[in-house]
């Protein structure tokens, strides 16, 4: 019995260690799997926040600034003020050429 102790406990051992580092849930491989995309979930996390804090800044020019929402008002929908032109300029379409092509 002693004999199949000291053969059966080590094989053991090194079965559990091996088990430890590449098997099962939580291995080496997939611990570092892990770190890896957590890293990427706070790189993004990170990029979002800046765009809410962007986002946020915007909202409070459009709220409170008049000239902030004057040039939006100018820019996107073409208002003017009473009193001013307002020139648009087209761009050209192509001619079709004479030839049919």
């Amino acid at each position: 019995m002693n004999r199949v102790a000291k053969v059966l406990v080590p094989g053991l051992l090194l079965v559990a260690i091996y088990y430890a580092v590449y098997g099962g849930e939580y291995s080496v491989f997939e611990l570092h799997g892990s770190r890896v995309a957590l890293e990427s979930e706070r790189v993004t996390l990170r990029d979002l926040e800046s765009q809410i804090d962007s986002l946020v800044a915007w909202q409070d020019s459009l709220r409170n600034d008049p000239q902030t929402l004057e040039r939006v008002a100018r820019e996107q929908f073409g208002m003017i003020r009473e009193g001013e032109t307002l020139y648009r300029f087209a761009v050209p379409e192509p001619e079709a050429d004479e030839a049919g092509r």
